[in-house]
């Protein structure tokens, strides 16, 4: 089947967080898509509302197994059905965890530069922000061990949260890397929450690996989130799951998410998931090879046109990671520039801390006609 990811869809006038915008402004800075979902979800959707009614709504068996059936047979993860928890969001699960599994004051860990939204789970709910900064050399990021351990030795930090694939670097952590981190948190008593929402926007001949899958340690000390909103472009239909195979865990998840009222799901979000995941793939897979198309275009054009700005190659998620370190340390003053000059609206790097002040956060999911215009106002705004 023939998929249309050219053709502009007007999102002016949709209460749309990201087109939210004044005049002549391109925004390519928050993770949402520009393309129109897959037409299974787009069926079911409207299979729905042509019925009339949005009462409240129950979570079926047919839920669970659709995650259970996308990991096995995407990424070769076996999940038991009863593992998994439906949820509002990602980040409802996030802080909730933060809350049920660490105490006041205590210090949740993640490598940084990371998505900038975890600061706000750990700080908003009374914990400590440690960060581990990734080794970066050569364009390329890496987990320092070293500081890692010391790190968790601290009996104070208790939480890890670990971004996998990770935003905004667009690394895919290795079998052996994900073990290291598995081994010295079970070393040290802290429990890991794994972010896993960009996990199925993949180079299409590459895969992620599921934290949970590298041993039978980081399964059991574990918490990994999921959810189709990102790959399909439906995070406004707020679907998301949580499991643990860890029956601690999973019941503190279950209890919190429940009292914290993030566990029953919305008129469409049960649905739009099983479309997703039953039929949404043939679909997915060709996204995923535009996007990464749009990937390749991009690191090209800055390194024909833009001098001294480099696009981190990556194997993962939609957004493109600019190192701008040739141009200033203030990429916040960077951001600002750009817009103000060009219109183009990007995230600056400084939000996600780390080396962060170097870099720009772009969004590249959007029609070819769309990135060539931000490419270009990228460059006018630069150079």
């Amino acid at each position: 089947m023939e998929f249309d990811f050219d053709t502009v869809v007007s999102r002016s006038d949709t209460l749309s967080t990201k087109w939210n915008v004044g005049k002549n402004v391109l925004p390519m800075w928050i993770a949402d898509m520009d393309f129109k979902t897959a037409p299974s979800i787009r069926n079911t959707l409207a299979r729905l509302t042509e019925h009339g009614i949005f009462g409240y709504s129950d979570i079926p068996a047919y839920w669970a197994e659709s995650y259970v059936k996308w990991w096995k047979e995407r990424h070769g993860l076996e999940i038991e059905k009863k593992n998994l928890i439906f949820c509002t969001g990602v980040i409802p699960a996030l802080s909730t965890a933060v809350r049920r599994l660490t105490l006041p004051a205590e210090n949740v860990l993640v490598l940084t530069p990371v998505y900038n939204i975890f600061f706000n789970s750990i700080v908003n709910n009374g914990r400590n922000v440690d960060e581990c900064p990734l080794a970066y050399s050569s364009h390329s990021y890496s987990v320092d061990f070293d500081l890692l351990e010391e790190k968790l030795r601290n009996p104070q930090t208790t939480m890890m949260i670990l971004c996998n694939p990770h935003n905004p670097a667009g690394i895919i952590w290795s079998r052996e890397t994900l073990m290291r981190i598995a081994t010295l948190c079970h070393e040290n008593g802290v429990t890991v929450f794994s972010d896993e929402i960009h996990c199925d926007i993949t180079a299409p001949s590459k895969s992620y690996v599921p934290f949970a899958s590298v041993s039978d340690v980081a399964s059991d000390i574990s918490v990994t989130a999921l959810a189709p909103t990102k790959a399909f472009g439906i995070p406004g239909l707020q679907s998301a799951a949580v499991f643990s195979s860890n029956k601690i865990l999973r019941h503190k998840m279950w209890r919190g998410l429940n009292t914290d009222e993030v566990a029953e799901p919305g008129s469409f979000a049960i649905d739009a998931a099983v479309a997703a995941f039953n039929d949404g793939g043939e679909w997915l897979d060709a996204m995923r090879e535009y996007v990464f198309e749009n990937r390749w275009i991009t690191e090209k054009y800055i390194e024909k046109n833009i001098p001294g700005l480099y696009a981190l190659h990556s194997d993962a998620t939609y957004l493109v990671w600019l190192d701008c370190s040739a141009f200033t340390s203030d990429s916040v003053g960077l951001c600002k520039k750009i817009r103000e000059k060009t219109g183009l609206y990007l995230n600056c790097g400084a939000d996600y801390r780390g080396n962060g002040g170097t870099f720009l956060r772009m969004n590249i999911a959007c029609p070819r006609s769309t990135l060539m215009d931000g490419l270009e106002r990228l460059k006018r705004g630069i150079l």
